[in-house]
């Protein structure tokens, strides 16, 4: 069974950097297609960024020149460097896995961390 552990978030000023850390278990992590969601108070989860089999990334719009997916193997974990924070990056940052391809939907992932929560002051 994959379990995925989230760490990293807190409170930062606007324009300021967090990196947020994954950490899987349970399985292969290679194999997996790992991502990053984030859920703002009464709003839908929305895809950030991802990073695939063949390390491929693949980002938002919003966060696009911002945020920097990476994963290390070897210590089966998976970041998310985020530089130049807005207040709208404000929300419950979730780590996610499938075993397949990128997805940009939450309903692709199968596997979920219990998220981590990321404060951005103005």
């Amino acid at each position: 069974q994959v379990q995925l552990v989230e760490s990293g978030g807190g409170l930062v000023q606007a324009g300021g950097s967090l990196r947020l850390s994954c950490k899987f278990s349970g399985r292969t992590p290679s194999l997996y297609t790992m991502a990053w969601f984030r859920q703002a108070p009464g709003q839908e989860r929305e895809f950030v960024s991802a990073i695939d089999r063949s390390d491929t990334t693949y980002y938002a719009d919003s966060v696009k020149g911002r945020f920097t997916i990476s994963r290390d193997n070897a210590r089966n974990t998976v970041y998310l460097q985020m530089n130049s924070l807005k207040p709208d990056d404000t929300a419950v940052y979730y780590c996610a896995a499938r075993y397949s391809g990128v997805h940009y939907t939450r309903s692709a992932y199968a596997y979920w961390g219990q998220g981590t929560q990321v404060t951005v002051s103005s």
